[in-house]
């Protein structure tokens, strides 16, 4: 009985190695949240992606993840990371990789989407138009997310975009440039591990970034007046260099495809739910704060007046829009009429 129990034995273990030489582990570099404590990052990319990947696999594809202060990414150089293979996955607010390419500070211009089920309208329908100009720089948006509602954070009163007249504010992006330029402010371009200091300093008057986002950078500790009207929402994307996408096994990219799919589905759940949780975190009210820091020094809250929506759309079409098409140049005015006008209901007209 003896020779048959071992003989079953050396083919189950030559079986085995046969399986792992044929299922080799497939090694993944990916860089996405601008910060480590981020919800996005722990909510998110962390058990979906890469332990959502890992499982989903039976530990064949093991995803190396970093944030990007972990791996010293500032973020307008994510793209060429993807490009030129550095990295198999990165992330990215889109307007911040836009001096790359673009059209993709388009999904998400400053003014355009205050409420975020329009900012995913217009996420879905650029997709397409996106990857037409990544593919020829061998990068691929597989998903797309937001980030809490991009607000401004003050150190001094402000009642409304109009206060901002003469104030420096550090910007998110050159969209938001032109949108505090149209109101007479003055836009700082600031890295963002940088503007706690410069709003501490006096540098800059005004910040903007996601209601969340300036809580987990501790932004509300050196400013005191919080516009509680996003501006925009970072729209963002998940990118991957297209070589690589296109020469995993079909059944691996399969699950990527599956498990970006229910990453953007969180990610969107996750925007609104971070944006009122870190506005409640910000002006201090307990009951509402549960992902982010309550502030023991909460900052004054300032709602938007009735008529804002209407001021941002005019200062979108005299400003914003302009200042975008000129940057993207002149077939971007066709993509807009054709593309996202139809959901943002304000139509682009040469001067």
């Amino acid at each position: 009985m003896q020779a048959p129990f071992t003989l079953l034995c050396a083919t189950t273990l030559a079986l085995t190695a046969t399986l792992a030489v044929a299922q080799p582990k497939i090694a993944v570099q990916a860089i996405t949240q601008v910060a480590p404590n981020l919800p996005q990052y722990t909510k998110v990319d962390q058990p979906l992606l890469r332990d959502g990947m890992a499982k989903a696999t039976g530990g064949r594809v093991e995803i190396t993840l970093s944030s990007w202060p972990e791996r010293n990414v500032n973020g307008p150089e994510v793209l060429r990371l993807v490009r030129s293979g550095q990295v198999d996955i990165a992330a990215g607010p889109l307007t911040t990789v836009s001096g790359d390419v673009p059209m993709l500070d388009g999904v998400d211009l400053a003014g355009m989407n205050i409420d975020i089920k329009q900012a995913r309208k217009v996420a879905d329908a650029m997709g397409p138009v996106a990857n037409k100009e990544l593919e020829r720089l061998g990068i691929k948006l597989v998903a797309t997310y937001p980030f809490s509602g991009q607000m401004l954070f003050c150190r001094k009163p402000i009642t409304g975009l109009e206060d901002l007249k003469g104030l420096k504010v550090r910007t998110n992006g050159p969209s938001a440039s032109d949108l505090i330029k149209s109101y007479g402010g003055q836009p700082v371009s600031l890295a963002f591990g940088e503007v706690y200091t410069a709003l501490e300093r006096g540098t800059v008057d005004c910040g903007i970034t996601g209601s969340g986002s300036g809580n987990g950078v501790k932004w509300p500790e050196v400013t005191t007046h919080l516009y509680t009207m996003p501006v925009s929402w970072s729209t963002a994307g998940y990118f991957v260099n297209l070589g690589w996408w296109n020469k995993l096994d079909p059944a691996i990219r399969t699950q990527f495809e599956k498990t970006f799919s229910e990453v953007q589905e969180a990610q969107w759940s996750l925007g609104v739910e971070a944006t009122e949780d870190g506005i409640a975190c910000n002006v201090g009210r307990a009951e509402g704060c549960r992902m982010h820091a309550l502030m023991k020094k909460p900052m004054a809250e300032v709602k938007p007046a009735a008529n804002v929506a209407a001021s941002l759309q005019q200062h979108l079409a005299g400003e914003v829009l302009p200042g975008w098409i000129k940057r993207c140049g002149g077939r971007c005015e066709g993509v807009y009429n054709d593309v996202i006008a139809p959901i943002t209901g304000i139509k682009y007209t040469a001067k």
